[in-house]
């Protein structure tokens, strides 16, 4: 996967350069030309792989949500974390999100699970791992595609300040440990998923912390209310 053939956002695609040409992404390039070429369907489709860093450039990151995979359901997966496709039913750990965000600062939940109003905000919603074949979850973890994402990390840790990251679930703030806390805002929390968003996700206050964070230090705070329409987003 060389940087010349990427197409992926500028400021982006400068400052992972060297990911681009690493042996490990030439490796994972050819795991996933393997995968295809059998015949194996891979979500989301390749121009998505890198939507979320596409949507929200380096110099605009204000706040990470970190997920772990793609959904693997057909039509779902469109490069967000947590986000699917409009006319897709909500998933669970969204219906959880919303019903937070609901508590937290009176936004009624949309009906609609199509999150790019957030990340054309400055909301990067990253998964860890940024591909996965149909119907087999977790299917590409150890490919690769975690150190990208590290990598990712990283830079924003490193090149931007006053930064919220969200944790969710051990997976997550595992995965973050090395975040400045002293230079960015780092929340954590259970899963939202229906497994664990009883156990502190739910009453966390983790979107009003963000803008309060955001506002304390200059910056504009997101607006978490997304339209009605998911076309306007």
């Amino acid at each position: 996967m060389s940087e010349q053939t990427i197409a992926l956002e500028e400021s982006w695609k400068a400052a992972l350069a060297t990911e681009f040409t690493s042996p490990y992404m030439q490796q994972l390039k050819d795991f996933l030309l393997v995968q295809k070429q059998s015949g194996k369907r891979i979500f989301p489709k390749g121009a998505e792989y890198f939507r979320a860093l596409d949507l929200t450039p380096l110099a605009k990151v204000k706040v990470i949500i970190l997920g772990q995979d793609p959904y693997h359901g057909l039509g779902q997966a469109h490069g967000l974390c947590f986000s699917v496709r409009p006319g897709v039913r909500i998933p669970p750990s969204l219906v959880n999100i919303y019903k937070e965000m609901e508590t937290d600062l009176g936004i009624k939940p949309p009906r609609h699970g199509f999150l790019e109003h957030w990340a054309r905000q400055g909301v990067l919603l990253l998964n860890s791992v940024l591909t996965v074949e149909e119907a087999q979850a977790a299917s590409h973890q150890g490919k690769g595609w975690e150190r990208f994402t590290d990598a990712v990390i990283r830079k924003v840790n490193e090149e931007r300040d006053a930064v919220v990251f969200m944790l969710w679930g051990s997976y997550a703030q595992r995965k973050a440990a090395f975040v400045d806390s002293n230079r960015h805002l780092v929340l954590k929390a259970p899963h939202p998923s229906p497994l664990s968003a009883h156990n502190g996700f739910f009453g966390c206050r983790h979107f009003s912390k963000a803008n309060a964070f955001l506002q304390s230090h200059g910056r504009a705070p997101v607006d978490w209310e997304l339209p009605a329409n998911p076309q306007d987003a």
